[in-house]
């Protein structure tokens, strides 16, 4: 297991994928600090240009609770992007780069490996969790938000990582895309799939019983007076992660690998 989590790291490492990721989360913490200027004083982003006469983020509240709320939702929604690419290229890229046949002569089982591939993406996903906290606390800083305090700090940064595990779990399941489907293809296409089925779930009411919609309504998305999600949605995110890594691991170790 240990060498099998030293050459995953090494892999990420020598990659461009870690600042891609990077890159996309400080995009997004980058947004958040963004709406939060415009709410600050909308007319003066409108002289700026930032605001159209339109647009609907002049009712935004420019707070710290508001702020973190808002990279909660950030999160939530690109975070099922950012990770669920992560996670595609870790598992994807042995088929693609035929390396596959390579990495399972080694004296390693095939369990290690795959546990292994999952900490290694489990663990970038919460450094890029902890930059974008340490993103939103920096913006927050510069703007000069009102409303700070350690409650609110904890309970905003608490629903931010809280949103972001859940996101996380839900991208398991693309793994054994990627592995099943030998490369990135159907892996890709299953991402748009779970994202574009949350979005029609959620309107059609259903979101807290739809685990791909859940991490959005945990971080109110849909606003006071929308949906939310129920007691159970949490356990059922957990149950497709847990289900999505033991399925994973068994199609790693029974599947015939010949490409």
């Amino acid at each position: 297991m240990t060498a099998a989590l030293i050459t995953e790291t090494v892999k990420l490492r020598r990659s461009r994928m870690w600042w891609i990721t990077l890159l996309g989360f400080t995009v997004a913490g980058a947004v958040g600090t963004l709406f939060m200027y415009i709410g600050q004083d909308p007319g003066r982003a409108r002289k700026l240009g930032l605001l159209g006469d339109k647009a609907q983020l002049a009712t935004i509240t420019a707070d710290w609770p508001g702020h973190l709320a808002l990279l909660g939702q950030i999160s939530s929604i690109g975070g099922v992007g950012i990770f669920g690419v992560l996670i595609i290229w870790i598992f994807g890229r042995e088929f693609s780069d035929h390396t596959v046949k390579d990495l399972l002569a080694l004296p390693t089982s095939r369990t290690a490996i795959v546990l292994a591939k999952f900490t290694v993406a489990a663990g970038w996903s919460a450094v890029l969790t902890l930059y974008l906290c340490g993103l939103g606390i920096a913006g927050g800083a510069i703007l000069d938000l009102p409303g700070w305090s350690a409650g609110a700090a904890t309970h905003g940064l608490g629903r931010l990582v809280a949103a972001a595990g859940m996101t996380l779990l839900l991208t398991f399941p693309f793994a054994l895309a990627a592995s099943a489907g030998r490369g990135y293809l159907a892996a890709v296409g299953a991402l748009f799939g779970a994202v574009f089925s949350a979005q029609i779930v959620a309107a059609l009411g259903y979101g807290a019983y739809f685990p791909w919609s859940v991490p959005a309504l945990y971080t109110g998305v849909t606003g006071p007076d929308g949906q939310h999600a129920g007691w159970w949605s949490p356990i059922t995110v957990a149950a497709v992660g847990v289900v999505a890594v033991g399925a994973t691991v068994r199609w790693w170790r029974r599947a015939d690998q010949t490409g």
